[in-house]
């Protein structure tokens, strides 16, 4: 008897298990932590290379152009479809078209003084989006105040190429570490060079017979 008492006592005093029992009970909360910070990371990181794609649109949107020093800058839809092939490229495995939408604005000086007016719109992707704060073309606002919601003032005789991306997060381990699941970016640029804004439709030109990137599509390719 006194032999067993003692062998129970020595039970007692063993803490040999201890750190296994207190990890095993920590592993979830552990592993919870890991899955989230590695989702909050994936989520950052897309909507920082989303941001830099919209940044990047505007920037080649305000470049494009066929022309010499002696004349004004022409662009086409041909160039157009090339600049949003060319976004698709750059955003590699984001499969922005197939997961987002790209919406490509020219915001120009009206008639009018003191108002702008979005001349024309180009769009691409699949996604459906209608809740944008954004006029569409042919809508005419003011150069200042609260019904100017874009923010920017096109310059006499110029442009401003503005691009707004919405994108449908595509989660890393799980959509319930992320809440906000649609990312939405914009960009603006004025244009570079001296263009061509009467000619053709709308200052778009056509010669190639290529199909326009209409708002009324809805395309991956």
């Amino acid at each position: 008897m006194i032999a067993r008492l003692r062998r129970i006592g020595g039970l007692r005093r063993d803490s040999a298990g201890m750190a296994a029992v207190e990890f095993a009970l920590s592993l979830p909360f552990v592993v919870m932590v890991t899955m989230g910070a590695a989702e909050l990371t994936n989520y950052t990181t897309t909507k920082m290379r989303v941001s830099q794609l919209a940044l990047q649109i505007a920037d080649n949107a305000s470049r494009i152009g066929t022309g010499t020093v002696l004349s004004n800058k022409t662009i086409s839809e041909k160039q157009i479809n090339d600049l949003l092939t060319g976004a698709s490229l750059q955003a590699g495995k984001l499969n922005l078209f197939a997961n987002g939408r790209v919406i490509i604005r020219s915001i120009q000086p009206a008639p009018t003084a003191g108002k702008y007016v979005v001349k024309w719109d180009r769009c691409k992707g699949m996604k459906s989006y209608t809740a944008t704060t954004y006029p569409a073309a042919g809508t005419t606002e003011r150069n200042t105040g609260s019904t100017n919601v874009f923010k920017v003032t096109p310059p006499a005789n110029g442009a401003v190429m503005f691009v707004e991306i919405v994108y449908n997060y595509q989660p890393l381990i799980g959509a319930s570490f992320i809440n906000k699941q649609e990312i939405k970016e914009i960009a603006a640029m004025t244009v570079r060079d001296n263009r061509d804004y009467t000619g053709g439709t709308n200052g778009i030109y056509n010669t190639e017979g290529v199909t326009a990137s209409s708002c009324s599509t809805y395309s991956a390719t």
